[in-house]
């Protein structure tokens, strides 16, 4: 019931508006199934729950009463029109409509919640399922519109007919029959499917494993053997020269060749296009030279090339026999599209009562199609001795076409379980003969029980991707289910769809840790597909540069063919614009969750980013892991989320509270990746129950920088404790991490280290306070080693760090005020995207928060300065260096200011492009193409000479 009811500011008036609109294709923040997102501002509307608007509930359910089934929050039906009754807020009504309006499609869905915006008055998250994500957007827009219709009525608006045209769009929008079967049977099997384009055209499986279906053709649809079903006299002459029973043809280009044709095989005769389909342009029974000339352009006019087939006129029933795998798996009787007289009604009456029938629709979108009254069906009715006006008597059959196409309105008869041994054996040997593995063969026989061969009949015509429809949905007899072995022919009993998909999310150290990981199984034989935020990764190839790190490219690499194991990294934005880019992960990481991104999209408290990273460990299954971090807190809550086992790591020595739960977790049989300190250094031990593994001394592996670089310690126990619950061997992860680097060919922007002019310099992407922090221990642990191993004095640290412009401000000084205990001199940059700030703001924000340290005691800073071109920072911290010196640049475009360092030094360095394009680390796509210009001019020239 409505509460705390407000005092109107004014009379109610249609103030419904979509502020925003989200699609979330995959688990989200708000559901673990795909949903469409509405921020719907009520306006004045707020003031006025439902019981305040007089007759707006009645009228309601006037115009959809299948509101009256919704449960709502009741749990029971009709329980959504007791909170109409008692009061509800119309936010919550939208969201009740747009599901309702779905369901009239034909989309059974029931999930939804709406939820107002915190601290925004009148503001309202409406979150609903959807089936199809342009029919759920148009089903929310047509619920506002309602909504506001029954405030205040609205000229011109007809809720009949806008009801459809949006029925009319969602069945254009819709997959046709065929497809629709393939997909519920692939969805039944637990196969992932991807919408390729906006027709039938779609993905089943993932990765190396993907097969195609464009309705019933597949990948196993040899082009060869369409090409051959789609030339009618090549597929009469093969199905021939191997005994079959086939109607005497030839393909003629011309009327005069048609009639001598027709005169030499004998009347009555087909005329037909050589490459039609559908049924369109074939004309039946033709008894003479008029006849076949008055036919020969109709046919002309469908057939791509021009030629058109005569061929002797076989009598019969229309048989489709459906073929798939070389086995005969349905079999159809189509009758011709027809009218039955009643006595009382004319053929066009009883035409229109026909279509009347919901069953049929235009085209392909429901499962039987309208019957079509044209000039040749008029002429069809009038040679059977009735007129469109004239009453025919009860019982009568009056055909309006010659053809029993679905296509041309005709109905289907199951006649599967009545053919003979022979004629299956017949339709059978055809589908090899033309080599299609789904097949529609058209027979034309007296009757399918009896042998053909005795009988008398032929096939008619060997269809690829035939429709399935008449199969599935019979008009009379036994729909049978032939979409499943489609599916056993792409995917047999037993064979894998999908490929194994670890995510990895967490505030810093998630795209290393995805690149360690998928180092280690690269090091195994796998082509390893990853998305991070410099891009999209195949088989350590990187093919798009770009920020990867949303679901739009987890959807890429899944589409890739080579992939047989793929690594997701996934960054708080692209959860929340769209959900995750697939329906699940096996295995999900989360290596801490700290103060970044914060006050951007509605996230405002480390707990609500938490929430936001927990979405990969939701979509984890009952056999998946979460590798869970549980030296932060709010990653160790997000146990109680995962449906699935648990793999902890942990840099807290033993003893600690940490390692005490862990401990207990391990006696319960669970598993964990933990250090444990010796004289020797520090060994990661991979624990499983009361089993312990040693893995590898931190100090050893070479992205630790010998265990100074204790973030890639963390990031080393994380991407293990993956490779462990992943299956990976203990010797491949002790190998992998072994041979992992931090050099630009395997970790790109991330702790780079190289030597200019005798000068340390380390490039790193670090942009945050917390990020700032690990990297300040780095560099105290590296410069403690560097004392040891040196005889110079003391060496300077110079800094270059920035933040991002959509930051909050106190994010931007503390980044300041952490790098202030680490550096000697700190020079502020900016982003080349500023993000909606002003020039030299967000730099000035940083330097606050340095100069605010600055005036404390104990502090190591003692110059801050502001260059906020990134190339100029980068040429001041250089020329203020001398050997010795350690230089830590906090990039944006590391390309860019590895190729100013090349510069400096004139020695090649990898990844130093002028340009920010996806290619080899070694090679300057800029100068190549250049190089290739000349080359290709050259060549030309030469050509010419």
């Amino acid at each position: 019931m409505a509460t705390d009811r407000p005092t109107p500011a004014g009379p109610a008036k249609p103030d419904l508006s979509i502020i925003e609109s989200r699609v979330y294709r995959g688990p989200n923040v708000w559901s673990y199934e795909p949903a469409i997102h509405l921020t719907l501002d009520l306006g004045i509307l707020e003031d006025y729950p439902t019981d305040t608007l007089d007759g707006f509930t009645d009228q309601l359910l006037e115009l959809l009463p299948g509101l009256e089934r919704h449960t709502c929050s009741r749990g029971v039906r009709g329980g959504f029109v007791e909170r109409l009754r008692e009061g509800t807020w119309l936010g919550h009504v939208t969201e009740h409509i747009a599901l309702q309006l779905q369901q009239e499609a034909g989309h059974d869905l029931r999930r939804g919640k709406t939820r107002q915006v915190k601290g925004r008055r009148g503001l309202y998250n409406v979150i609903y399922a959807y089936t199809d994500e342009r029919v759920g957007l148009d089903a929310g827009r047509l619920a506002v519109r309602l909504v506001n219709h029954l405030v205040e009525p609205e000229d011109g608006f007809d809720f009949a007919e806008e009801m459809d045209a949006f029925l009319r769009r969602v069945q254009r929008l819709a997959f046709g029959p065929s497809t629709a079967a393939i997909l519920e049977e692939a969805v039944s099997r637990d196969i992932p499917w991807i919408r390729l384009n906006e027709y039938s055209l779609v993905q089943l499986g993932q990765g190396v494993h993907a097969q195609r279906i464009r309705a019933t053709m597949t990948s196993m649809t040899g082009a060869l053997a369409v090409d051959i079903a789609g030339d009618k006299e090549l597929t009469t002459r093969l199905l021939a020269s191997a005994g079959l029973p086939v109607p005497r043809s030839e393909a003629v280009r011309s009327v005069e060749r048609a009639v001598a044709v027709a005169e030499r095989i004998g009347y009555p005769v087909v005329v037909k296009p050589l490459d039609g389909n559908h049924g369109r342009g074939v004309c039946l029974d033709l008894q003479d030279a008029d006849a076949v000339r008055e036919a020969f352009p109709v046919a002309q006019g469908e057939s791509r090339r021009g030629s058109v087939i005569v061929e002797t006129f076989v009598t019969g029933r229309d048989y489709r026999c459906l073929i798939i795998g070389g086995r005969m798996q349905a079999i159809a009787e189509r009758v011709p599209a027809h009218v039955l007289g009643d006595g009382e009604h004319t053929v066009a009456e009883l035409v229109e009562i026909t279509n009347s029938d919901p069953r049929r629709g235009v085209g392909h979108e429901k499962v039987l199609t309208k019957l079509k009254v044209d000039d040749a069906a008029v002429e069809l009715v009038r040679s059977q001795g009735f007129g469109m006006d004239d009453v025919p008597p009860a019982g009568e059959m009056v055909k309006l076409a010659l053809t029993g196409n679905m296509s041309t309105g005709g109905i289907s008869v199951d006649r599967t379980f009545e053919a003979h041994p022979d004629n299956v054996e017949i339709a059978e040997e055809a589908a090899r003969m033309i080599g299609l593995d789904v097949a529609g063969i058209d027979f034309i026989c007296p009757d399918i029980a009896s042998p053909v061969r005795e009988t008398g009949g032929a096939i008619c015509e060997v269809n690829a991707a035939p429709g399935f429809r008449m199969h599935t949905h019979p008009t009379v007899g036994e729909p049978q289910f032939i979409a499943k072995p489609v599916v056993d022919l792409l995917f047999p009993p037993g064979a894998p769809s999908r490929v194994p998909i670890v995510a990895v999310t967490g505030t810093n150290g998630k795209t290393t840790t995805a690149r360690m990981i998928s180092h280690i199984f690269k090091g195994l034989g796998r082509k390893v597909g990853m998305t991070s935020t410099d891009g999209v990764v195949i088989d350590e190839r990187l093919v798009i540069k770009a920020d990867a790190s949303g679901p739009k490219s987890a959807r890429m690499v899944l589409q890739n063919p080579r992939v047989d194991f793929a690594v997701m990294e996934v960054a708080r934005g692209g959860i929340l614009r769209e959900g995750l880019g697939y329906d699940r992960n096996d295995v999900a990481v989360v290596t801490n969750v700290a103060p970044d991104h914060l006050g951007m999209r509605g996230i405002d408290t480390l707990e609500q980013l938490a929430d936001v990273k927990a979405v990969v460990v939701e979509a984890v299954p009952r056999d998946g892991f979460a590798v869970l971090n549980a030296d932060d807190e709010l990653v160790r809550a997000m146990r109680r989320r995962c449906s699935g086992s648990v793999v902890w790591f942990s840099m807290e020595p033993p003893g600690s509270k940490v390692r005490e739960f862990i401990d207990e977790q391990c006696r319960r049989g669970g598993r964990a990746v933990v250090l444990e300190p010796t004289d020797k250094g520090d060994m990661i031990v991979i624990r499983h129950g009361r089993r312990t593994m040693q893995l590898a001394w931190t100090h050893l592996l070479p992205a630790t920088f010998g265990g100074a670089a204790k973030m890639n310690v963390a990031n080393a126990l994380a991407a293990a404790g993956a490779a462990f619950a992943a299956g990976a061997p203990l010797h491949d992860i002790r190998q992998g991490l072994r041979t992992f680097t931090t050099s630009y060919y395997l970790s790109p922007g991330r702790m780079n280290l190289l030597d200019v002019r005798g000068v340390d310099v380390v490039v790193d992407y670090c942009h945050n306070a917390p990020g700032m922090r690990m990297l300040g221990d780095f560099v105290e642990s590296y410069s403690e080693q560097k004392t040891g191993l040196t005889d110079l004095g003391k060496s300077s640290r110079i800094g270059m760090i920035g933040a991002a412009g959509d930051r909050r401000d106190e994010d931007m000084r503390e980044l300041g005020a952490i790098a202030a205990d680490h550096f000697d001199v700190i020079v502020v940059r900016e982003d080349a995207h500023l993000r909606g700030r002003e020039k030299g703001v967000a730099a000035e924000l940083v330097a606050e928060g340095v100069r605010a340290r600055m005036a404390q005691d104990g502090v190591r800073c003692r110059q801050v300065e502001i260059v906020t071109e990134e190339l100029d920072a980068v040429r001041h911290c250089m020329a203020r260096a001398n050997p010795g010196d350690l230089v830590v640049l906090c990039v944006d475009k590391h390309p860019v200011v590895l190729a100013e360092l090349e510069s400096l030094t004139q020695h090649a360095q990898a990844g130093a492009h002028s340009t920010e394009v996806a290619g080899d680390p070694d090679l300057d796509p800029a100068e190549l193409h250049e190089a290739a210009q000349v080359a290709g001019d050259q060549a030309a020239a030469s050509a010419e000479a």
